[in-house]
C-alpha cells in the first residue's frame, strides 16, 4: 500500500506498460494537473461523477468544460458521466448538512463520488481507479486515501494513491487553467459550500466597509 507521494512517484514511473484507470473528476481546472501527472503512465478514462454539485445547470456547466478542456489537451481522453443524482447526495449527507468545509459532511461526499467511481471501474474492468479530489487545498487528502484503499478491499479494484497538492499542484492547476480558459468555480460544488461561500464574502465585505469608515 502507497501512503505517501514520493513511493506514489517510485511506482508510477516504475510500470512497464499503460494499465487503464478511471479517474474520477470532479471539475476541468482539478483535472488539468492530474491529467499532465498521470498521462505518461496511464490509459485514462475521466469518469464525470459528481452529485453534490448546485444546481443542476452547474453540473452541466463542469462537466461541458471537462469535455471541452479534454479534447484541448488529450483528446486520446475518454469522458463518461452517470448522470445528475442530486437526491443520492443528500441521502448521504442527512444530519450532517450544517457541519462545515473539511468535516464529515464532506468525508460522505468523496465517499459517495468515489464508490459510485469504484464500481463503475468493476464494471468496466479498469485496473486502477483514483480521484482528483486531493488536488484542492479544502479537501483532505487523507480521507480520500482512506477511503479509496477501503473501496479496493471491498471492490477489488486497485486503488492508486492520490496527494495531488504535492509539488504546487494546485498552482499548476492556476497556471493550465489561465493557459486553457478554463471556468474555475469560486465553490466547492453543494448548496451548502454556496452558502459559506456567499456569507463568507459578506463578512469580508461589512469587515472592509467598517475598516473604510
Amino acid at each position: 500500500m502507497i501512503d505517501n507521494y514520493k513511493d506514489f512517484l517510485s511506482f508510477i514511473e516504475s510500470l512497464e506498460y499503460k494499465p487503464k484507470l478511471l479517474l474520477h473528476a470532479c471539475c476541468a481546472p482539478c483535472s488539468s494537473h492530474c491529467l499532465l501527472v498521470l498521462k505518461k503512465y496511464f490509459d485514462i478514462t475521466i469518469f464525470f461523477s459528481n452529485d453534490n454539485i448546485y444546481p443542476e445547470e452547474e453540473y452541466d456547466k463542469r462537466l461541458e468544460e471537462i469535455i471541452k478542456f479534454c479534447g484541448d489537451f488529450a483528446p486520446n481522453i475518454k469522458v463518461i458521466e452517470n448522470g445528475y443524482n442530486a437526491q443520492d447526495y443528500y441521502d448521504a449527507v442527512k444530519g450532517l448538512e450544517h457541519l462545515g468545509e473539511r468535516s464529515e459532511r464532506c468525508y460522505e461526499c468523496y465517499k459517495l463520488r468515489m464508490e459510485k467511481s469504484v464500481r463503475m471501474a468493476k464494471e468496466k474492468g479498469f485496473e486502477y481507479f483514483t480521484t482528483t479530489l486531493s488536488l484542492s487545498p479544502y479537501k483532505v487528502s487523507k480521507w480520500v486515501n482512506e477511503i479509496g484503499y477501503a473501496l479496493e478491499e471491498k471492490y477489488g479494484v486497485k486503488y492508486l494513491y492520490s496527494n495531488f497538492k504535492k509539488e504546487n499542484g494546485y498552482q499548476d492547476s492556476i497556471r493550465l487553467s489561465e493557459e486553457y480558459c478554463l471556468y474555475r468555480q469560486n465553490y466547492c460544488g453543494c448548496v451548502y459550500s454556496m452558502q459559506e461561500r456567499m456569507e463568507a464574502n459578506d463578512r469580508a465585505e461589512k469587515k472592509n466597509k467598517s475598516q473604510a469608515s
